[in-house]
């Protein structure tokens, strides 16, 4: 439990300085949106942009004159800092230990290597939760300028869940690479390239029918917000397919934890 609250400390200024980041994104982001709130005309400059440019960000397939159209674009920027948020917070809370020279001090605790890590999985949980609820509260205070409808809070409530869904694996992803790499002032950097190319795999997918497989390696599609728009609901195959993936993630950083030498 010390370990826990240790971790929780330890990251505050990162998860305040996230969260700032996040907000700044969500009152900037309102701010242009005014521009284009109810404003059909706006559709015909949007229309102008070059098609690999409309499909690539999905403008077409939203109305970016209301409030939904908006928040569904800005749903990938969201998850963008969210997931490497999480990765990076999983990576450098296992990586430190070692870069820090303060791995001998943990071993000799009463205590085995598993519940260590358990301690700062959930420490790192607890920053992705709040960071979640910080970018929902923000979006929803943002938005009340614009009188949202029902239909938009349950969209941006699936929005969050989504997101919280794609954190939760860089999340596994990060924890693993910080078990697992013997290089651990790689593990973070590692993690953040990883989601890029996840990104921009979910960008190319986009571009042709023939490219459309590139989607099941990019978690940004799993919960892709177009798709919730349109149905209303999480894709319960990509839930489980997350899930799948988180579980084996956790899993093996436990495993090559427990297993690998320590650089002390």
């Amino acid at each position: 439990m010390n370990i826990f609250f240790r971790e929780l400390k330890a990251n505050f200024k990162s998860l305040l300085i996230w969260s700032v980041m996040v907000a700044l994104l969500v009152i900037t982001g309102a701010a242009k949106f005014t521009a284009y709130y109810n404003d059909p005309s706006m559709l015909a400059v949007l229309n102008a942009f070059p098609k690999a440019v409309i499909d690539a960000m999905e403008l077409n397939a939203f109305n970016l004159t209301t409030v939904n159209g908006f928040y569904g674009i800005m749903m990938v920027y969201y998850a963008l800092m969210g997931g490497i948020a999480a990765a990076m917070w999983a990576s450098d809370s296992i990586s430190k230990e070692e870069r820090d020279k303060t791995v001998e001090f943990s071993l000799v605790l009463p205590v085995s290597r598993a519940r260590v890590v358990t301690a700062k999985l959930l420490a790192a949980l607890v920053n992705c939760v709040v960071f979640v609820l910080v970018t929902w509260g923000m979006s929803l205070a943002a938005a009340q300028q614009f009188h949202p409808d029902q239909t938009f809070a349950h969209f941006l409530a699936l929005e969050m869940v989504g997101m919280f869904f794609i954190e939760l694996i860089f999340l596994a992803l990060g924890l693993l690479l910080g078990c697992a790499m013997k290089q651990y002032k790689l593990a973070g950097s590692t993690a953040v390239w990883i989601i890029l190319t996840a990104y921009f795999l979910s960008v190319f997918s986009g571009l042709q029918a023939n490219l459309d497989f590139l989607k099941y390696f990019s978690p940004f599609k799993y919960f892709d917000a177009a798709a919730m728009l349109r149905t209303g609901k999480l894709d319960p195959m990509y839930v489980l397919l997350s899930l799948v993936i988180v579980a084996v993630c956790v899993l093996a950083a436990y495993w090559v934890y427990d297993k690998r030498d320590l650089y002390i």
